[in-house]
């Protein structure tokens, strides 16, 4: 399966530097001139394991200089069974840097297959986050017909909105945009009537060219069972990308990207004032899944999370993407495979899968988050339960992990930290699976400046 990369280029916040007002960083600048991050919040399941364990989010320590460094210090627990943790997001980022009654205090934690939002309050212990609120499934049903939500971000205006996938039923047709006002009340949809699109999945918003971008996975009905290739050419994956006036909700523009079987997954937003751009990577078979762009414009990152490798690209030149890093970290083609992997000159070769601390790493790479400095780059390896326990089913059974890439953001270059491994097979519970990731400060993949 091959899957697309797009990138959409666009305008940019003020770079001038000002006094700090409400939370995050008035410019990509002067977040990238921040304190180091030390914590990292990351969404870890059981569900779909075989544990009857409730999902949770662990703290981890990224502080070198700390005792505890690259350990889970805390975990708090949801409250049910079976949420499948997704991509999270505050409630306030650098969109409400204006707004001194702002706080970067809370963080919005999706279920995907429960249809529940949980509310975390980080503000009160940064290394040991509590519940605040649970926003109900049946209620967000009730007011909206949506379900399986799966990507949140804050608004300048307070709200947040959350990308949900389906109906209750998990069909497809009925996703689109869930609004939560600032005290977490489901307010109702974002987009306007018959402006749904048809699948669902990522979004971003840029205020200053009154857009909004969504892109398009699957029916939840389809994609939380496994994958079938099948599925793909029967028209239950998406092939589109949806282009919105922001805020008015409509959709303005549907790009087909052609009955290829590519499935546009991420979307990220550049921050200097560029043209808009799409760049797609005619790579070997495998499934790239996540992408960020540093701060300063300057490196596009992604993991193939089939193939098993982590990419470093410099696109200073937009229109001619440069490979300057990669590093293999687990993946499905290795040495010894009957599968070989394809070079940027068309070479083929096989490779072994690298240890760290005396363990082999399993599965393949997934999210990523990168520091404000763009020096270092973490890396998860959990997509999905259903798809894990189809393609990996050893991190079923032995757990997932976290590494950390030092990243040259002069030159270019990856390369694997030996010093920071975080097991989540070691886990009090048993093995779990760990996906996204966030600092309590804010980050490259959340927040949007206006």
């Amino acid at each position: 399966m091959a899957t697309d990369v797009v990138v959409l280029r666009h305008g940019s916040a003020v770079e001038a530097s000002s006094c700090k007002a409400g939370p995050g960083y008035a410019s990509p600048r002067e977040a990238m001139a921040g304190p180091k991050e030390a914590l990292l919040y990351v969404t870890c399941l059981y569900t779909g394991t075989g544990r009857q364990k409730p999902d949770y989010l662990a703290t981890v320590d990224v502080d070198p200089t700390s005792p505890t460094y690259s350990t889970v210090i805390h975990r708090l627990f949801m409250p049910y069974l079976g949420d499948e943790l997704h991509h999270t997001g505050w409630n306030s980022c650098s969109s409400c840097h204006t707004d001194p009654s702002a706080q970067r205090r809370f963080l919005i934690v999706p279920g995907l297959v429960s249809g529940l939002i949980y509310v975390v309050d980080t503000k009160t212990d940064l290394k040991a986050p509590s519940l605040h609120k649970v926003v109900e499934s049946e209620e967000i049903v009730q007011k909206t017909g949506l379900a399986f939500p799966h990507t949140s971000h804050c608004l300048a205006s307070g709200e947040i909105m959350v990308s949900c996938l389906g109906d209750k039923n998990g069909n497809a047709k009925g996703n689109g945009f869930l609004l939560l006002d600032s005290e977490f009340n489901v307010k109702g949809r974002w987009e306007k009537e018959g402006h749904s699109p048809e699948f669902g999945y990522d979004f971003w918003y840029q205020p200053r060219h009154k857009t909004m971008i969504s892109s398009s996975m699957g029916a939840p009905a389809t994609f939380t069972k496994g994958f079938n290739l099948e599925d793909v050419s029967n028209g239950l994956y998406g092939r589109h990308l949806y282009v919105y006036n922001w805020p008015g909700g409509e959709l303005k523009q549907t790009l087909d990207l052609g009955n290829t079987g590519i499935i546009p997954l991420e979307v990220v937003i550049s921050v200097k004032p560029l043209k808009v751009q799409n760049w797609i990577f005619p790579d070997m078979p495998g499934l790239i899944n996540d992408l960020l762009i540093s701060l300063d414009d300057r490196f596009l990152y992604f993991v193939n999370w089939l193939h098993g490798d982590v990419r470093q690209y410099n696109i200073e030149d937009p229109k001619n993407p440069k490979l300057t890093g990669q590093v293999w970290v687990g993946g499905q083609i290795q040495k010894g495979s009957p599968v070989l992997a394809e070079g940027e000159d068309g070479q083929t070769f096989q490779f072994d899968v690298p240890k760290i601390q005396g363990q082999k790493l399993r599965g393949g790479p997934h999210r990523m988050q990168m520091s404000l400095d763009g020096k270092r780059l973490y890396v998860t390896n959990s997509l999905l339960s259903s798809w894990d326990c189809q393609f990996y089913p050893e991190i079923m059974e032995k757990g997932s992990h976290m590494l950390q890439l030092d990243v040259d953001s002069e030159n270019g270059g990856l390369a694997i930290n030996p010093n920071f491994f975080v097991d989540f097979g070691a886990e009090p519970d048993g093995p779990s699976l760990a996906h996204e990731m966030r600092y309590p400060g804010g980050d490259c993949t959340s927040d949007i400046w206006v």
